[in-house]
């Protein structure tokens, strides 16, 4: 077996395990239509659903299922063979009924007994999709295949796990409290912190960056009579006397 599959199969029985007490030996219920597909192609069942399902496993009929094989044994006479040779779990039927309400009836509401059902039968299939926490087994080319968890299943599993959680009332709140204090257990209270705000890089004020005005009042006539022209000093130029010779 690939461990791709082996993998599926462990996950899908830890599913029935966890949520629904599914556990070993398994109780693999057989009908007719599983039998007679294993008689036709020539698999051997006692030997490889214990293989398939890494673990112990009961292979159970009813006297029902046997019975309705028995009608059409010259179609499935191999199939009526492998039937008997697994142990027979009473249905309580007085008068017969057929291999599908049978395991119905076997079967029940929620599956008490953890039944794992082996059929070809799709209408029997689609039914028990229906009901939660019943396995299907059936076989797909050659090999026995476990079916994926149904919807049915996978609700019944979440509201038990919701009921499970149990909430503290007020008064249990503040009881609990109490011991704390007694006991010298106190919650600390932890401040709460101060963030820091970064401060962000503004641009400068655009009133700052203007140039400053000239003051009024001064004229340039001043400016000159202080010897001072547009802000340049003027300087006064030095002559130099040649010297002369007689």
């Amino acid at each position: 077996m690939k461990i791709t599959r082996y993998k599926k199969v462990q996950k899908y029985l830890k599913f029935y395990y966890n949520n629904f007490g599914f556990h070993q030996p398994y109780q693999v219920l057989l009908d007719g239509t599983f039998c007679f597909a294993a008689f036709k192609e020539q698999i051997n069942i006692r030997e490889q659903l214990p293989k398939y399902l890494n673990g112990q496993a009961k292979l159970l009929t009813t006297r029902c299922i046997i019975i309705e094989t028995e009608k059409i044994s010259k179609k499935t006479h191999g199939a009526l063979t492998i039937l008997k040779q697994f142990g027979i779990h009473e249905c309580g039927h007085k008068e017969p009924v057929t291999g599908s309400q049978c395991i119905l009836s076997m079967v029940g509401k929620k599956n008490e007994k953890h039944y794992i059902l082996a059929s070809q039968d799709r209408d029997l299939q689609d039914k028990m999709r229906a009901k939660a926490g019943v396995p299907l087994l059936y076989l797909h080319n050659k090999s026995p295949t476990l079916e994926k968890p149904s919807k049915a299943s996978y609700n019944k599993a979440g509201q038990a796990l919701e009921s499970n959680f149990t909430f503290i009332t007020p008064t249990q709140n503040e009881s609990l409290k109490n011991m704390k204090k007694v006991l010298g257990v106190e919650d600390k209270v932890e401040a709460p912190k101060v963030v820091i705000k970064k401060k962000k890089t503004h641009n400068p004020n655009p009133l700052s960056c203007k140039k400053k005005k000239k003051k009024p009042g001064v004229s340039n006539n001043n400016k000159k009579e202080n010897g001072v022209k547009e802000g340049k000093v003027r300087k006064k130029k030095k002559v130099r006397k040649n010297n002369l010779v007689v």
